[in-house]
């Protein structure tokens, strides 16, 4: 049997960070990094479009669920000592308009290969192809798949979303294993599945937009790019409801609606005034030619459909004013029936996890099992797009390491 001080049990941001900040702290401690697919870091490569939005400058507790236990995290690992950590690496970063953080040479692999490198200055020693299937508390430490032992261990296999890329939802019957429990879990940041047929607008991108979403009572709002596709919607403002729409059509008695604001920074008056404007410019023009200034042609059109426009061929001219208005308001509420997402498969993101009151928030350590800690997606820790699961990965992942150390 192999014996260890602390084994990693997931190879990804987390479990990385964790591994590399344990050691840091203590060089003498003998560490393995155990993973299940043939090379660590997988998820990393597909984050930011590749491009590994590592971290955001704003990201605070508040943009996450259980605030309170993040916030102790954060007043030791803010955004910029995540910043600092990769830097001391070698990993210069630049953050765009939007607070989001990538590397300098816009390639998730450098992200990647600088953790790898790390890792093998250290000598930290890293086991693929090794499925975890087994966790023991026994004799003052654990034993992993009856050919491991090591004194502390940290569990940092992700959750359930994206499991192509190594998070299966294995961790959470690991710590089962050891005594914890698990909330409900929904996959998070992924498309929406519609009732309404927008085949029509499949690949139309609409930016900007405003997203509701309700149930008989406001649950979520969003704001941002918009992406029909063929039986859904996705892009960032849809993607950031999914796991609200999960949790409402979870035994839902009401149905789940989101209405569409595709101009938010307009007014309903203010819109109508400008499609008479465009009726008086353009008024021989196709009823299709209505919101050609602001909107994609294909949203005006299916716009002017639903408010049932196109009579007889008729040209903007031919208009009666109840109709713009109508129209106006279409565009500022336009109503899809969600019901559903594209599931684990498709997410980036698990809400849900193992419950931050069986985990220290001071240095990541499970309450029920010492020894044990958690780092990353894992715990009941998420937040909607542009930097902040990763952000959360690596602080959580920096802290526990450094308490381990």
């Amino acid at each position: 049997m192999k014996k260890y001080d602390v084994a990693v049990v997931g190879g990804c941001a987390a479990g990385l960070t964790a591994a590399i900040s344990a050691k840091r702290k203590n060089p003498q401690l003998n560490i393995v990094i155990i993973e299940k697919l043939p090379r660590i870091g997988k998820k990393i490569l597909a984050t930011g479009n590749g491009r590994c939005n590592l971290t955001n400058i704003n990201a605070v507790a508040s943009d996450y669920c259980n605030p309170d236990f993040v916030s102790d995290v954060f007043e030791k690992y803010p955004p910029q000592k995540v910043i600092g950590f990769f830097e001391s690496m070698g990993l210069l970063t630049f953050a765009d308009s939007e607070g989001r953080v990538y590397p300098r040479s816009n390639m998730a692999s450098s992200v990647l290969d600088t953790l790898r490198f790390e890792l093998e200055k250290t000598g930290v020693d890293v086991i693929c192809d090794t499925p975890v299937s087994q966790v023991r508390k026994i004799n003052g430490g654990f034993e992993i798949n009856g050919n491991i032992f090591c004194k502390r261990a940290v569990i940092s296999t992700g959750g359930k979303a994206s499991p192509s890329q190594g998070s299966d939802g294995s961790g959470y019957l690991l710590a089962k294993q050891l005594g914890h429990s698990v909330t409900p879990l929904y996959p998070a940041l992924v498309p929406l599945t519609v009732r309404n047929n927008v085949r029509p607008l499949k690949g139309v991108r609409a930016r900007n937009v405003s997203l509701t979403l309700t149930d008989g009572k406001l649950l979520k709002k969003t704001n941002g790019e918009l992406l029909f596709t063929d039986n859904g919607i996705s892009g960032i403002a849809a993607m950031e409801l999914a796991a609200q729409t999960e949790k409402s059509l979870f035994g839902a008695k009401e149905k789940t609606f989101t209405d569409i604001d595709f101009l938010p920074d307009m007014s309903v008056e203010e819109l109508t005034e400008y499609l008479f404007k465009i009726k008086n410019i353009k008024g021989n023009c196709d009823i299709d030619m209505l919101f050609s200034g602001v909107l994609p042609k294909a949203i005006g059109t299916e716009i002017c459909k639903a408010v049932s426009l196109y009579k007889n061929e008729r040209t903007l001219s031919r208009l009666s004013r109840e109709e713009i208005v109508s129209a106006a308001q279409k565009a500022k509420c336009f109503r899809l029936e969600v019901t559903g997402t594209k599931g684990f498969e498709n997410a980036q993101v698990t809400s849900g996890g193992i419950p931050v009151s069986e985990i220290s928030s001071e240095t990541m350590e499970s309450l029920l099992c010492k020894g044990l800690y958690f780092a990353g997606e894992i715990i009941d820790v998420d937040a909607d797009c542009g930097g902040f699961n990763l952000q959360w990965a690596f602080a959580s992942g920096l802290l526990a390491g450094e308490n381990i150390g």
